[in-house]
């Protein structure tokens, strides 16, 4: 499928200028801030974790490549076996189960430019969840570097490993357990492998055969437009992400009102919560990244730099431009990764559980309310693994708390009184 295509019906809400997968010279970075900013040399960071596509559940020391958590059986452990019999307009790789895996075509590349894949389960067509994997980010030579040592970003596209292979993951994914209060729901879920959050649009050359597409965000806009293809009628939307995908679910939620224009529109965001807006790292590490290419064409966007387009700006601008999307997040106060990836981006990340309350009261001021849940502890991640099933915080499930939001009632905010 030719990008034109691809993005037809995503034009409306989105400017996206420079070419797939290509490189765009015009998008250089300005010169990296003075608080400890990433550069394009070897960082000096240590202890990195090693970054994949999977989701991740760190409970020490910060890492992107543990494997969620299941206790209840998937919906098959065969392999993925390669079908060509469903109707799909882009290629089927894989059937497992309901799900089938969809190969994005030509437009679409992981960062070092193998093939991009992503998932859809067919489940009741009017409730829709679209899910953005996480898997670490990427934004200097050495963390970008594939195969190098410490914090490189390692890329693994093998779906039929547990970190790709949605049928192995729990939580919201176990479509057996009653309580999951998305279990009728269809899925379309955007695997994760550029580096980028799901935002860029840039190949960037970081030096020493470190070419790196970062094509998140059209990687991304392809599984969505799938999703309007194949639910174009939903009437309950929820976008929802972990870790890196929890970063951007905001802005996919504007981009969903905008596609999905009759349905209520829910965002979760899993584990995002502490990175806070600086104009010389948005900058920096935007210009890398290619985020001022995909900034949608909404009004409330008119004028704005990527100086500006730091990661709560993406709730105030999505929840000002389609202001019936409703927002929630989960975070654990001391989330040994998040606090990671916040140094290494320069954010000052001695006390992350207050970095969560700032950007919280930071999109709440702008008139956006966000439900927050917070656990205590360096945990990450919920969506996808069994926790979801037995967090409790302050006598409050977190099952509960999110049934009741994605039902549509306006919930309190929960936090843990003693977080360590």
């Amino acid at each position: 499928m030719t990008r034109t295509r691809m993005l037809a019906a995503l034009a409306v809400v989105a400017v996206v200028t420079a070419s797939c997968g290509g490189s765009d010279e015009s998008a250089e970075p300005v010169a990296a801030p003075t608080t400890a900013a990433p550069t394009t040399e070897a960082t000096t960071t240590t202890a990195a974790p090693t970054t994949t596509a999977a989701p991740t559940t760190t409970t020490a020391a910060p890492t992107t490549t543990a494997t969620p958590t299941t206790t209840a059986a998937p919906t098959t452990t065969a392999a993925p076996t390669t079908t060509t019999e469903a109707p799909f307009t882009n290629e089927v790789v894989a059937t497992v189960g309901e799900w089938v895996a969809l190969n994005g075509g030509e437009d679409c590349s992981c960062a070092d430019g193998t093939d991009y894949h992503y998932w859809v389960r067919e489940g009741d067509p009017s409730k829709l969840v679209f899910y953005l994997q996480g898997g670490g980010a990427c934004f200097s030579q050495e963390s970008c570097s594939f195969t190098g040592p410490g914090n490189a970003y390692k890329i693994d596209t093998d779906i039929s490993l547990t970190a790709n292979n949605v049928t192995e993951w729990s939580g919201i994914f176990d479509f057996e357990n009653p309580l999951n209060p998305l279990k009728d729901h269809s899925f379309v879920v955007a695997l994760y492998c550029t580096g980028d959050l799901h935002l860029g649009n840039r190949t960037y050359d970081y030096g020493d055969g470190v070419l790196v597409q970062h094509n998140g965000f059209v990687n991304a806009n392809t599984a969505l437009a799938t999703a309007v293809e194949r639910f174009g009628g939903a009437t309950e939307v929820v976008v929802a992400g972990s870790s890196a995908g929890s970063a951007s679910a905001a802005l996919y939620g504007g981009l969903a009102a905008d596609l999905f224009s009759e349905a209520s529109i829910t965002v979760v965001a899993d584990a995002s919560g502490a990175y806070p807006s600086d104009p010389g790292i948005n900058s920096y590490i935007g210009g890398l990244w290619g985020t001022g290419n995909v900034i949608p064409d909404w009004p409330v966007n008119e004028g704005v730099t990527i100086a500006e387009y730091g990661l709560p700006e993406l709730f105030i601008r999505a929840g000002t431009h389609a202001p019936r999307a409703r927002f929630a997040r989960y975070d654990n106060a001391f989330d040994s990764t998040q606090e990671f990836f916040a140094v290494l981006a320069g954010f000052d990340a001695g006390s992350i559980d207050q970095l969560m309350y700032q950007n919280e009261a930071l999109i709440e001021a702008a008139g956006i309310d966000q439900a927050s849940y917070m656990a205590p502890g360096s945990d990450h991640t919920i969506l996808f693994r069994e926790l979801l099933y037995t967090q409790e915080v302050e006598g409050v499930a977190f099952l509960d708390w999110l049934t009741a939001f994605l039902g549509g009632t306006d919930v309190d905010d929960v936090a843990c009184v003693d977080c360590s």
